[in-house]
């Protein structure tokens, strides 16, 4: 991080982020948003609001522990929002902000881009391992 030497008295400084540094606090959110369970719970929710359950049946193989933790992290980051609706059963509705749909797009691009290129990433590998005796 850094911050320019002049500042006029009273202003603050602007920052200047640099993810390459470990320090960062931006390279510690790319850190979080590469997390494949953030990325799944993004990209489920780029299509409308869902409920729990929903999550859980779409993103197979997250444990309900996990979810959670996922899920109020990313509240906590301003990604989503959680929504209470007193009935019986209590409705709960996961649903992005302006901020996490902005995320979305980028997100979804990066999945579509594993689904449409995973066979020449496994016949790279193979090439790899292959010439590398792996």
């Amino acid at each position: 991080m850094t911050i320019p030497a002049e500042v006029p008295q009273g202003e603050r400084a602007p920052i200047t982020y640099d993810a390459f540094r470990c320090g960062c606090p931006t390279n510690q959110l790319l850190g979080r948003l590469s997390d494949k369970w953030v990325s799944l719970v993004v990209a489920a929710l780029a299509s409308g609001p869902l409920r729990y359950s929903d999550l859980a049946r779409t993103i197979v193989g997250v444990s309900p522990k996990m979810l959670t933790q996922v899920l109020r992290s990313l509240e906590r980051d301003g990604i989503l929002t959680r929504t209470v609706t007193p009935s019986v059963p209590v409705r709960v509705d996961y649903a992005l902000t302006p901020l996490g749909e902005s995320l979305a797009l980028l997100l979804t691009a990066v999945k579509n881009w594993a689904e449409t290129h995973f066979d020449e990433v496994c016949a790279a590998r193979q090439r790899y391992d292959a010439e590398n005796d792996i």
